[in-house]
């Protein structure tokens, strides 16, 4: 088992690892930038170490600074949660090289599916279905657009090392291609430091449905169902549920199969999620793959009732997992909603500030993950995620009914939120029918649903 785990992280995610670890009376360890030395996660880790200024890249960002710190306090074993480090393979592979676990694949792995045209050529290869699109990847807008003409349009023209909707645009018409090719290659270079572009042909206002996977170092590999993350904006997740409103279980039993045979395709171990998009014939197409523990996690917990962080820090001690895919029944339903610090009237514009006053929502199905309390600081260099309110009932309209209640009891006074935002979106007819797909929030705050 292991000893003393280092996250390298910060915010609710932290939170939720540190509190796996003391479960399993494992010794944790933060690290934290001068914006975070009065955070929760400080407060309730065994250790804290200051590993930086408030900006990412000196901080949760610096390999060196993290790595130290772990070496210095003796840890075992680096979290790195979601986001910064979570993906990054030459971290991953640094840890190795210094003799401590990363909890998660191996940095093998992280790289074959973190670039993303490559992990698409390795889908394809291994029979998974993908979008219809390029194999090759691009340097040159010319180039690129020479290739597209053998692609339906409109096309998805997107970063190859992409993530969170960054570098990602759609071209129309041949005659807009070489203009959003190189958009997007600009955002690819500015987000990622790289200019690689792949093409697929643009799936529209697709459903977007991910399957999560769990699996030992022991060959044994799980599907635990699936999320439906359709309600986005800017590729952005804001609500997440389990079981998908849309899928028969014959699709969901084939599209398990396929993340499984994914999962076993590039060695996979730990925590992970495949993602697919479904056409409106319900043709599901393989997106990309997530090397980490994902946001959403707690969904299919709440489903699942198993708990996905403690099977990845057994996993990186070399245990088996402690269930098989016999044992994975979705219960009833769970929803999450990300209640974030932002004003969605403009533009979903972020609102850093100070948490003067705050009530949580509880009682029976009702979860949250939150590293914010009353006089907290949501910092302006960071995620404007306040909490994660997740429920679980007998089945959606339950569900449903339940979270509009949590969200009616909580409160946030000093920055604004998206609370009364998301109060609309659960009693509007399209999404309380299951008829929101990755378009929903545009035509929601148009008025066209």
């Amino acid at each position: 088992m292991l000893k003393k785990v280092l996250i390298a992280n910060r915010g609710e995610i932290a939170v939720r690892i540190i509190r796996a670890c003391r479960a399993m009376g494992i010794k944790t360890v933060a690290v934290y930038s001068t914006a975070d030395k009065q955070a929760l996660h400080v407060y309730l880790a065994d250790e804290a170490v200051c590993i930086g200024p408030a900006p990412a890249r000196d901080s949760y960002l610096n390999t060196t600074a993290v790595l130290s710190a772990a070496l210095g306090t003796g840890a075992d074993a680096i979290h790195p949660g979601y986001g910064f480090l979570s993906e990054n393979a030459t971290f991953a592979k640094l840890c190795k090289d210094n003799g401590i676990i990363f909890i998660g694949p191996s940095a093998s792995v992280i790289d074959k599916m973190g670039n993303k045209s490559q992990a698409r050529r390795t889908m394809m290869d291994a029979g998974v279905p993908v979008v219809p699109g390029c194999r090759e990847a691009f340097h040159n807008a010319d180039e690129a657009l020479h290739a597209a003409r053998n692609i339906e349009w409109p096309i998805m023209i997107k970063a190859s090392s992409g993530g969170g909707g960054k570098g990602m645009r759609i071209s129309e018409t041949p005659d807009d291609f070489v203009e959003q090719f190189n958009i997007a290659q600009r955002e690819s270079v500015n987000a990622f430091g790289d200019n690689t572009m792949y093409l697929e042909r643009a799936i529209i206002e697709p459903r977007h449905v991910e399957i999560q996977i769990i699996a030992d170092n022991h060959g044994n590999v799980v599907a635990m169902g699936e999320r439906d993350c359709s309600v986005q904006r800017n590729h952005q997740k804001m609500i997440e549920e389990c079981p998908s409103p849309i899928l028969d279980d014959e699709t969901r039993q084939h599209m398990m199969h396929d993340a499984i045979v994914a999962a076993k395709t590039v060695g996979y171990t730990s925590a992970g999620t495949i993602e697919f998009l479904l056409d409106a014939n319900k043709n599901y197409y393989f997106m990309e793959m997530n090397t980490r523990v994902q946001v959403e996690h707690c969904v299919t917990e709440s489903v699942t009732h198993q708990d996905i962080v403690r099977e990845m820090l057994c996993i990186a001690a070399g245990e088996k997992l402690s269930f098989t895919q016999d044992d994975i029944r979705l219960d009833g339903c769970g929803i999450e909603c990300r209640i974030n610090a932002e004003i969605p009237e403009k533009g979903f514009l972020p609102s850093p500030g100070v948490i003067s006053q705050m009530h949580l929502p509880g009682g029976n199905g009702v979860r949250v993950d939150t590293a914010a309390y009353d006089g907290f600081t949501i910092s302006p260099y960071y995620d404007s995620l306040i909490a994660k309110i997740i429920v679980q009932g007998r089945n959606r309209k339950e569900a449903i009914a339940k979270m509009r209640t949590a969200l009616e009891e909580m409160v946030v006074v000093g920055v604004s939120t998206n609370l009364d935002f998301q109060y609309s979106i659960l009693g509007n007819e399209t999404f309380c029918t299951g008829g929101a797909d990755t378009s929903f929030i545009e035509k929601f705050l148009n008025g066209e649903v």
